[in-house]
Formats: structure tokens, C-alpha cells, sequence
């Protein structure tokens, strides 16, 4: 088994050697940030990332999430219709400008909701599936629960101001994540630029989807308590990264400091898989089993995403009792593989032995015991 896992770590390291430069650290404007990585929730930078703060529009993305969810689940369409109340029409801040008593399609209030950030689109939407604004952020605080948001708490649809509507950089960055997660057939309205309605023609608030960064989503928002915030989502080579930021002071900065901190999280890290669904680990031998050794496998793929700088210090390693003694079914968790690095947690994983194996018979035990004081354990 040593020499095994000798033999694991030098292939390992050179692989790491080959997979580019250092990182660098980073800082940032915002009050508060987060970003992690799509695949692996892998923290990559985190400020004051549990602070509760006045999310803006960017709480829109659990409007929308209602909204999804209901698309899915077949209790609305894209072609049905939401009827304008006085109040959707009423809503002052950025606008969709429907009309009162107008009926606007599913799918447009989706687009005024995105692009433009419609405050009167989100209460359209709010009445059209609860009835009432108040029934609908109720709805939005108990789904936050239910999708492991710790701290939000929403008051309205909007995200219009009210001390009581408060979020979290992690709560934005896990709602974002679970939007692109659960909705993949919905989320490329994030990455549509302009939109028209009623004869205006709004751009896109997110500024970032035009540069070629490789942003495809997905809100901002912006009131006098929160400053200036957005959170957005991109992929490079096959990498997606979620980032949060608030509390910023104009358009600008925030569109400056989201995309340097996006360049600095897909250049300085990457992600590595280790093994795949299924993929034998090792071999181990069985003591006074009917064969003479055993795989040992993982139930689910392992992806770990780490620091540049912190690849060289990457170990993996199993744990377990050697030789493994019979019986044990297909199935029985026999040892454990340890994946540990500079700034990483260090994580366990339970192996699992490929198939069962039956103890010797009594002639069987007897002829191993005594290869067994003959020749030792490698005998």
C-alpha cells in the first residue's frame, strides 16, 4: 500500500507542475463579496460575505426564481398572461413601463424583470402568482429557507428599499447558483443585451455581457443604503465562476471591479478532478477472504478547486486497515481517501469495495494462517 501510494503522489505532482503559474492575492472595493465556483462551491474570495445588506434589484433573482419554478412545474406558461394593477403601474425606479390594465405575456415580464429590472414587472408578476406583493415576498423568505439561504429576508418583490428586505453576499452567490443549477432552459435570457417593450428600448443594466469576458448573467441593483452591487456569472474553458459584489459607489466602479475580480478568480485558480464517478482508487488485499484482493471505488466524482500557488502542496492519500479482513459485502465503506492542500479544508471521502467477499472456509484459514507464519503478511 506504500509504495501504491508513492507511486500516486509522483504521478500527481507532475501533473500540477505542468498546470501553470502562482497566484496572487486580491482585494477588493466592495463592502461586501463572494465568489465561488460554480461546480465545486469552492470559496474563492469571500468580505464580510455573511453581512446582512440591502440587496437592490439584485433580489430579483429569487422574483425570478419563483417565477422559473412555476414555469416548470406548469402552473403558468410563457404565452399566459398577467394582468397591470395600479400599484405594478405606480412603481416609481426602473421600469418595464407596462400599462394599468394591460395583460403582459409570462415571457416579456421575464425579459422587463432581466434587462430592464422592472420594479412594475415584478409586482405584476408578485400579484399574478400570489395575489398580493405582501403573500409573494412571504413566499420568497420561505423558498429562500428551503434553497439554504441563512440570512435573507424579502419584503417585497423588487427590491425596493425597506429596512426589513435584507440579503447576503453568500445568499446571493447560492441563489444564483441554485438559478443556473435548477433553470438551465431560462437562464439565457440573463445574456440578452437589449429589450423592447411598448415601443422602449432598454439595454442590458449588466455592462460585463458586452465586454468578452465570458459573462452570461446575471443581475444588478443599486439604492442609496446598498451603494452600487452586482452579481454575475461566467465560463472559460469549460470553468464557471459565481461572483457577489455590493457597496460600491457608481456604475463604473462596479462593472470595473466585478470583471478585474472575475479575471483574477478564472487566471489565479484552477479546478482538478481526481477521480471520476465510480473510478477504482486502489487495489487492497483481503485477509482470510475467498480472493485475494479487492477494488476500492468512490460513489461520486471528486473536483477540487484550489490557489495556483497552493497546487504543489496538494496530498492524497488513503486510510484504512491493511489487509482488509473478510467478510464485507459489495458496497461496504473499507477505508477512507484524505485530499488535503494549503488553503483548502482538508476533505474525506468514503471508498467503497467494488464487489463483496466471502471469508475461507475453515481447510482455507488454516493454509493461510500458515503462509502467514512461514513467509509474513507479503508472503
Amino acid at each position: 500500500m506504500t509504495v501504491l501510494f508513492r507511486t500516486f503522489c509522483l504521478s500527481l505532482g507532475l501533473l500540477l507542475a505542468l498546470l501553470g503559474r502562482p497566484a496572487g492575492a486580491v482585494d477588493t472595493n466592495a463592502q461586501q463579496a463572494m465568489m465561488i465556483d460554480y461546480r465545486t462551491g469552492a470559496v474563492l474570495l469571500q468580505k464580510r460575505s455573511d453581512e446582512l445588506m440591502a440587496p437592490s434589484s439584485m433580489s430579483k433573482l429569487m422574483t425570478l426564481y419563483l417565477l422559473f419554478d412555476a414555469l416548470k412545474h406548469g402552473t403558468v406558461r410563457l404565452d399566459d398572461a398577467f394582468p397591470v394593477s395600479e400599484k405594478a403601474w405606480r412603481m416609481g425606479g426602473s421600469k418595464m413601463f407596462v400599462k394599468v390594465g394591460d395583460k403582459v405575456r409570462v415571457e416579456d415580464l421575464i425579459r422587463g424583470i432581466i434587462i430592464q429590472s422592472g420594479n412594475d414587472a415584478c409586482v405584476v408578476v408578485a400579484e399574478g402568482l400570489f395575489h398580493s406583493e405582501a403573500s409573494f415576498a412571504d413566499a420568497m423568505t420561505a423558498k429562500g429557507v428551503a434553497l439554504g439561504l441563512k440570512h435573507s429576508n424579502f419584503r417585497n418583490a423588487s427590491g425596493w428599499p425597506d429596512p426589513e428586505h435584507l440579503m447576503t453576499a453568500e445568499d446571493l452567490v447560492i441563489l444564483a447558483r441554485r438559478l443556473i443549477a435548477d433553470f438551465p432552459e431560462f437562464y439565457h435570457y440573463f445574456g440578452e443585451t437589449e429589450f423592447t417593450y411598448n415601443g422602449i428600448t432598454q439595454p442590458n443594466r449588466n455592462l460585463l455581457l458586452e465586454r468578452n469576458l465570458g459573462v452570461d448573467g446575471l443581475k444588478t441593483g443599486h439604492t442609496e443604503s446598498g451603494g452600487f452591487g452586482i452579481v454575475i456569472s461566467g465560463m472559460r474553458d469549460g470553468k464557471r465562476l459565481i461572483l457577489a459584489i455590493n457597496g460600491l459607489h457608481s456604475m463604473k466602479e462596479r462593472i470595473e471591479e466585478a470583471g478585474h475580480l472575475l479575471d483574477w478568480g478564472f487566471r489565479d485558480y484552477d479546478n482538478i478532478v481526481l477521480f471520476k464517478s465510480g473510478e477504482v482508487v486502489t487495489e487492497i488485499p483481503v485477509w482470510l477472504g475467498d480472493k485475494p484482493q479487492v477494488a476500492m471505488s468512490i460513489d461520486h466524482g471528486i473536483e477540487i478547486t484550489l490557489p495556483k500557488r497552493s497546487k504543489s502542496g496538494l496530498k492524497v492519500a488513503v486510510e484504512m486497515l491493511s489487509p482488509i479482513p473478510a467478510p464485507f459485502a459489495k458496497g461496504a465503506v473499507i477505508g477512507k481517501l484524505v485530499v488535503s492542500a494549503p488553503e483548502i479544508e482538508t476533505r474525506e471521502y468514503p471508498l467503497k469495495a467494488v464487489e463483496g467477499v466471502d471469508r475461507l472456509g475453515f481447510f482455507g484459514r488454516l493454509v493461510a494462517a500458515f503462509k502467514y507464519v512461514v513467509w509474513g503478511p507479503n508472503g
